[in-house]
């Protein structure tokens, strides 16, 4: 495990922010079982967690007016480092308020916090990506492997439905591996909740 401060990083047109290595699940498919970076990044372990004025100075030497969008998603959980995630969120929308910002997050943030978090996203986020990973708990509880245990499931359901009352747009996401029984079930979970749901290709 090769370790660096790679607080940001390029994907397409977008600049993705490393805040955290910390999660609380251990999904059979997460992108850090097959290295040290993603989509041809340097390595996204951290030596330790970054303050607000090191986020913000690796944010500006970007240049991130040449990015259509700002995403706080690195190598964890970006709601386990809540404090930095709003921190750094209003640092962009004053400095770069034309750029759009985007967290991708696992839904638990209500778990990993002790509290609701989806009011402290106004304002400060324009799209939640939640990672739905199953349509079933059953499922969900196999793929995910939360430490939280089954109160996660429908935490994450709670989650993105809150959102809708703060954030412009909110969706779930899968990948396209899991059995098909799945991605049906996700789709009608979704369309339940009346949350969008974007199927996404998973990348090794």
């Amino acid at each position: 495990m090769k370790k660096s401060m790679t607080l940001t990083y390029p994907v397409g047109d977008k600049l993705y922010i490393n805040l955290t290595n910390r999660c609380p699940c251990a999904c059979v498919f997460c992108i850090r079982n097959n290295g040290d970076g993603a989509y041809g990044s340097d390595p996204l372990w951290l030596e330790r967690e970054p303050v607000l004025s090191e986020l913000c100075e690796a944010i500006d030497k970007e240049d991130p007016m040449k990015y259509k969008e700002i995403v706080f998603c690195g190598y964890g959980e970006p709601t386990e480092a809540l404090e930095l995630l709003c921190g750094t969120a209003d640092y962009v929308k004053s400095k770069y308020p034309a750029i759009p910002t985007r967290v991708n997050t696992n839904g638990l943030g209500d778990l990993i916090n002790g509290k609701r978090i989806a009011p402290l996203l106004k304002g400060r986020i324009d799209t939640v990506s939640v990672s739905l990973n199953a349509g079933t708990k059953e499922e969900y509880l196999k793929v995910t492997r939360p430490k939280f245990g089954e109160m996660s499931f429908e935490a994450i359901q709670r989650f993105a439905v809150d959102c809708k009352e703060y954030v412009n747009k909110v969706m779930f996401t899968i990948v396209d591996v899991i059995p098909k029984a799945e991605i049906e079930a996700s789709k009608a979970l979704a369309e339940k909740l009346g949350v969008d749901l974007r199927i996404r290709k998973y990348i090794k």
